[in-house]
C-alpha cells in the first residue's frame, strides 16, 4: 500500500488505535483524527508501538465540526470511520451529544469523502442496532431495533452511509462489529470490568449476568477493517464481524475464574442495569458474509484473548484511565 493514504477517525480509541498500528505495518501512510483534549491528545495510541505512532500524522478535531473533518479527509485515498461516542449508559444521560457526534459527525465524514473523491469509506456500525435478536444467529438483513439512544444514533449513521452510497455513489462498505474486547479497552466495558476486579481480588460489580454476547478479539476486528479498505466487491455491503458464538456475561465470569484458578464473587451494580425495555438479551452474529467477501476468519479464541487482556491489565495497562463514576 505504499503511497496510499488512509484516514482513521477515532484513532485514539480502542479499536482505532489497533487499526492505526495495523495500517502502518501494512505500508499505508496514515493520518489519525483524534478528539481534541487539553490533557491527552492521542488517547489509546499512547499504548501503541512508539515507532509506529511516530509514523502517523495526528490531527486533533471534532467530528461535529465540518471544517476539521474536511481538513482531515482532504488528500486521503481511504477513510476508515470509527469515531463515535460509544457509551450506552452515557447515551441515556446525554442523547443530544451522542446523536450530534454519531449522526452529524458521520454526515460530515460522508460529505467530505464525496466532495474530495475518496476511493473507499469503511463505516463502523455496531451489533446494538439489532436490539434483542429475533433469530438465533443474526444475519445482516435482521430488523433494526433502537433500544437505546446510542443504538438509535448508530442506526441513523448507518442509514446515512447507505443513502450516500445510493444517492451519490459514494463507495461505502459498512462493518458491523459485535462485541470487540482486548487491551486498551475502557475499563467500563464488561470484560475489563470483570478482569480488573478479579485480578484485584475484589467483588465484580456487574449488571445482569444473563445477556449473551459474541466476543471478538481486537486484533481480529482490526484485521477485518484492513481487509475492507481494499477488498473487491464489497462496496455497498454490510458485513458482520463476530465469531458466531454467544457467551453469557455469567459464563465470562466463570471462564475468568477458571483461568485464575478460583471462584469469583459478583455483585449487582444498579448503574450498570439498563432500563427493562432497553436491555439486549442476545447477540450472536452470522459472520459468513465477511468470511466470503473478505476472507476474514477470527484467529484468537476467547480463552486466549482473555489471557492476553488479563496480562495487559496486570502489567498496568489500564492505569492511564482516570474516569468518574460509571454512569457519568
Amino acid at each position: 500500500m505504499r503511497g496510499m493514504r488512509a484516514l482513521v477517525t477515532g484513532a485514539g480509541g480502542f479499536i482505532g488505535s489497533h487499526l492505526t498500528e495495523s495500517l502502518v505495518r501494512a505500508g499505508w501512510d496514515v493520518r489519525a483524527l483524534v478528539r481534541y483534549s487539553s490533557h491527552d491528545q492521542i488517547g489509546a495510541l499512547a499504548h501503541a508501538e512508539p515507532d509506529l505512532v511516530a509514523a502517523v500524522e495526528v490531527l486533533a478535531g471534532d467530528l461535529r465540526d465540518d471544517g476539521s473533518v474536511r481538513h482531515a479527509v482532504q488528500g486521503c485515498d481511504v477513510v476508515l470511520h470509527l469515531g463515535a461516542v460509544i457509551s450506552i449508559p452515557y447515551s441515556y444521560q446525554a442523547p443530544r451529544e451522542v446523536v450530534e457526534t454519531n449522526v452529524i459527525g458521520t454526515l460530515n465524514v460522508l460529505s467530505a469523502a464525496r466532495d474530495f473523491g475518496v476511493s473507499r469509506i469503511v463505516h463502523t456500525s455496531t451489533s446494538e442496532v439489532y436490539g434483542s435478536a429475533r433469530a438465533e444467529r443474526i444475519a445482516e438483513d435482521h430488523v433494526l431495533q433502537a433500544q437505546s439512544p446510542y443504538s438509535a444514533s448508530k442506526i441513523g449513521a448507518d442509514k446515512l452511509a447507505e443513502a450516500f452510497h445510493r444517492s451519490y455513489d459514494v463507495p461505502v462498505v459498512t462493518l458491523r462489529p459485535f462485541n470487540t474486547y482486548g487491551p486498551r479497552q475502557s475499563p467500563r466495558a464488561v470484560i475489563p470490568t470483570i478482569l480488573t476486579a478479579a485480578l484485584a481480588h475484589r467483588p465484580i460489580k456487574l449488571g445482569s449476568l444473563s445477556p449473551t454476547r459474541d466476543f471478538t478479539f481486537v486484533t481480529d476486528t482490526a484485521d477485518a477493517f484492513l481487509r475492507a479498505a481494499t477488498a473487491d466487491g464489497v462496496v455497498g455491503e454490510t458485513l458482520h464481524l463476530g465469531v458466531g458464538v454467544e457467551v453469557s456475561i455469567g459464563d465470562v465470569v466463570s471462564l475468568v475464574g477458571e483461568m485464575l484458578g478460583r471462584n469469583l464473587e459478583t455483585e449487582v451494580d444498579e448503574q450498570r442495569l439498563r432500563p427493562p425495555d432497553s436491555e439486549v438479551m442476545r447477540l450472536r452474529s452470522d459472520p459468513s458474509r465477511a468470511r466470503e467477501r473478505l476472507g476474514w476468519v477470527p484467529a484468537v479464541s476467547l480463552s486466549d484473548g482473555l489471557r492476553r487482556t488479563a496480562d495487559w491489565l496486570a502489567a498496568g495497562g489500564a492505569e492511564w484511565f482516570r474516569l468518574p463514576d460509571y454512569a457519568t
